[in-house]
């Protein structure tokens, strides 16, 4: 049996071409964990890539393995969605200069909603509490709940993600110094 040379081309490509698809199909039914995470921060920030926390763990140690930061990460949200770039108060070895956004309390619930939209929190029952709170940023905080104290998001989530031990304080309405020890 005499095989010319178009039908080995033509053998070749066939067997290429189902190699090829038989690969594709393969790696579009399962995609390994770091891929999904970075299609999941790409759908959900428009870009490839986190906005690095690296800047921030350098004297922050810790966050990096706290829940919430975690949590923001997997959809491609770090820090400096929240608190700025703060490239100041990042070169401030002194550590007296201010991170560009804090939150007073008042401004926490409002700020979370801002990508957390409260038709998605009414779903849990819950978030009532902090629905009944301030709508917007710009509102004036109300009173709640029995002892008149409102609740905050980071009530349950991010209970951990305040600075324990601060050398020093602002004023976080104003970023005025307020301590230095």
């Amino acid at each position: 049996m005499k095989v010319t040379g178009t039908r080995v081309v033509t053998l070749v490509g066939i067997a290429t071409s189902s190699l090829l698809l038989f690969f594709a199909a393969n790696c579009s039914f399962e995609k390994p964990a770091k891929e999904k995470v970075a299609q999941t921060a790409k759908e959900h920030s428009g870009s490839e890539s986190f906005v690095a926390n690296s800047f921030c763990i350098t004297c922050h140690y810790g966050f990096d393995e706290e829940k919430l930061a975690l949590d923001h990460q997997l959809v491609g949200i770090g820090c400096e969605r929240c608190h700025g770039e703060s490239q100041r108060h990042r070169s401030d070895e002194s550590n007296i200069t201010p991170p560009e956004i804090m939150y007073p309390k008042a401004k926490i619930n409002p700020t979370c909603m801002m990508c957390h939209p409260r038709s998605e929190l009414k779903k849990n029952l819950d978030h009532n509490p902090i629905l009944a709170g301030n709508e917007t940023i710009f509102d004036e905080a109300k009173e709640s709940g029995a002892e008149g104290r409102n609740k905050y998001c980071t009530d349950c989530h991010g209970k951990q993600h305040r600075i324990n031990v601060r050398t020093v304080r602002w004023d976080k309405a104003t970023g005025k110094l307020l301590r230095a020890e």
